[in-house]
């Protein structure tokens, strides 16, 4: 199978691309790239053809891409690998408006082309057995979840509004959600959320909390932030608390980690853990050969983004916001 990305501007490309070159029957044909210097440099990494224009990419004869640009160009660059005929796999958030993902959903169906969201934390280790043991009902009824997403400022393109579509709210929103959706099957039906700009120094959103109210009647929070200073010895956190009539799970999806002091480096995390982006990518490409959905689809991307756009309504209204 023949594989292209449009963009290493996100921060995930290079864990892809990896993850790629390491599959047995699975080409990375180029890298389309408009920041010339940035696409050179890991079109030579990986060993691949470079294209400064994406569309030249798209005229080659691969089957699918992996977009990984700055979000407001999702929406233009998955438009495009599905009119060329293209599968699809698009970093989060899918769009940064609901138009644009419904539209982006609605051209991929038309056109007969996957398109899969880039929930990469679908396939942590911890994160799955959670998964499992709720799916064996050992927690009962789940009333309630409380989830955090505390990460370090990207900074870059990232506190650039138009380009990213949001800060924290939007970056952060989104993988918990999913995984809130993923392991119950239940919608958000209400949002309330509190915004800040607190760390960054920058005027864009770098924390918030939100409160989610869901149509099985439970109802979560979630820490969406990026309160991890530069000193933090890893990016973030992805953990969450389920309760239920049955039972409390908490977890910790990064906790697989040693603690090491040197005088060097001073204190760190070192992860011994397994990664995720084998696992997801080998998803997508098992699902273009057999022409079904991946894991996390359009429509799960589209869902996540809708929350995470109602929070910042909520907060410009000061009230809760109801979703269809």
């Amino acid at each position: 199978m023949k594989i292209g990305i449009i963009s290493f501007a996100h921060l995930h490309a290079y864990g892809y691309a990896t993850a790629l070159k390491g599959m047995k029957d699975v080409t990375l044909v180029g890298i389309a790239d408009d920041n010339e210097e940035r696409g050179k440099k890991y079109s030579n990494h990986f060993g691949t053809m470079f294209y400064k224009n994406y569309q030249d990419l798209l005229d080659t004869d691969i089957d699918a891409v992996v977009v990984t640009s700055e979000n407001y160009l999702h929406h233009k660059h998955v438009l495009a690998a599905a009119y060329a005929g293209k599968h699809i796999l698009c970093e989060k958030p899918l769009a940064t408006t609901l138009a644009d993902a419904q539209e982006m959903i609605r051209i991929c169906e038309e056109k007969q082309v996957l398109l899969g969201t880039a929930f990469r934390i679908r396939f942590n280790t911890p994160i799955q057995q959670a998964k499992r043991i709720m799916d064996q009902g050992a927690l009962g009824e789940i009333l309630a979840i409380k989830g955090t997403n505390r990460g370090t400022n990207p900074g870059g393109w990232f506190i650039d509004k138009e380009k990213s579509g949001g800060g924290a709210i939007i970056d952060n929103t989104v993988h918990v959600v999913d995984l809130m959706r993923w392991f119950t099957g239940a919608e958000v039906t209400e949002v309330y959320a509190e915004i800040g700009s607190v760390y960054t120094g920058k005027p864009i959103d770098d924390c918030g909390i939100i409160t989610m109210e869901f149509n099985n009647g439970m109802f979560a929070t979630l820490d969406c932030s990026w309160s991890r200073n530069s000193f933090y010895p890893t990016w973030g956190d992805i953990t969450m608390e389920i309760i239920g009539t049955k039972g409390t799970l908490k977890v910790d999806a990064f906790t697989q980690k040693i603690d090491v002091y040197s005088k060097q480096n001073g204190f760190k995390w070192v992860g011994w853990g397994d990664s995720v982006d084998p696992g997801f990518i080998e998803d997508f490409i098992t699902s273009v050969r057999a022409g079904k959905s991946p894991l996390a689809t359009g429509h799960s991307g589209m869902k996540a983004v809708e929350v995470a756009l109602a929070a910042y309504q909520s907060f410009e209204k000061k009230t809760p916001v109801k979703l269809q």
